[in-house]
């Protein structure tokens, strides 16, 4: 490995370790690790899951009913209805705006933007 490349790589390091330190990085955790040792939550969280599959199950061979839709949709609102459940989602959302502003900072200088299309290559 060049030189270049170790730094590199030993900044992404740094990078990760100072995301691991933000207030946003550790809300996640917490709300990650309150879902976690929650029975409740987790049952409920199977429970979607179930009904999330059977229903992709059924819509692969083209017996999906609105009414299974319906049930998936109100298992998913009553998961995230619950306290901890919420917090993991707010948690996981301040996370994600946080990642994208330094995915940003990272990619403004190099104009490239990796979660889309940027200067204007190549994509006619």
């Amino acid at each position: 490995m060049s030189v270049q490349t170790d730094k590199l790589e030993e900044l992404g390091r740094e990078l990760g370790d100072a995301i691991a330190e933000t207030p946003e990085y550790q809300a996640f955790e917490e709300a990650k690790a309150a879902v976690e040792a929650d029975d409740e939550v987790q049952a409920q969280i199977s429970e979607f899951r179930e009904l999330r599959d059977q229903y992709m199950q059924a819509r692969q061979v083209g017996q999906a009913s609105e009414e299974s839709l319906r049930k998936v949709q109100e298992a998913q609102e009553e998961l995230h209805a619950m306290p901890k459940m919420a917090e993991y989602v707010d948690a996981q959302e301040e996370l994600q705006d946080r990642l994208e502003a330094v995915n940003e900072a990272i990619s403004a200088p190099l104009d490239v933007d990796f979660g889309g299309e940027a200067g204007g290559c190549c994509h006619d």
